[in-house]
């Protein structure tokens, strides 16, 4: 599916940390992709959001390698770019997390990103992770199944 097919009726999108790390990293397979996407985003009426999660596991490896440079892009584009909304954790979120962890069997960050989306009513979640496809609370875009 085209990727403008597949964002044509979405407002509000969730982006999980995998995309965020194909784009700012240039991702030879999906940077494409993610150009597509993000475009979509700055040039319709599509609200994207992500949660404080995202920012914490796209942070890891740069700090860890002392890439300071890298680990301010994901800053720019997470925090300043005022183009993304980071949803912080609550007890709603956490809670619900949990109940999506029980019945899909999700990894705990899967769990809290899907609850996060889940909290801001988005319309769509993107991510790369087949595993997330079980949840059936709102439309799971995989960018292996999206065309540029």
């Amino acid at each position: 599916m085209k990727i403008a097919a597949a964002l044509q009726s979405v407002q509000r999108l969730y982006i999980e940390t995998a995309p965020f790390i194909y784009f700012i990293e240039t991702h030879p397979t999906y940077i494409k992709r993610m150009n597509t996407v993000i475009e979509a985003v700055e040039n319709n009426p599509i609200e994207a959001f992500s949660s404080v999660i995202t920012l914490t596991e796209v942070l890891n490896q740069p700090l860890k390698m002392g890439n300071e440079m890298l680990a301010q892009a994901y800053r720019d584009i997470l925090i300043n770019s005022g183009g993304y909304q980071l949803i912080p954790v609550n007890t709603i979120i956490a809670e619900a997390a949990a109940d999506l962890r029980a019945r899909y069997s999700l990894r705990t960050p899967d769990a809290l990103h899907v609850a996060s989306a889940i909290n801001a009513a988005c319309d769509a979640f993107l991510t790369n992770d087949m595993s997330i496809k079980r949840v059936t609370e709102l439309p799971i875009l995989s960018l292996d199944e999206l065309e540029p």
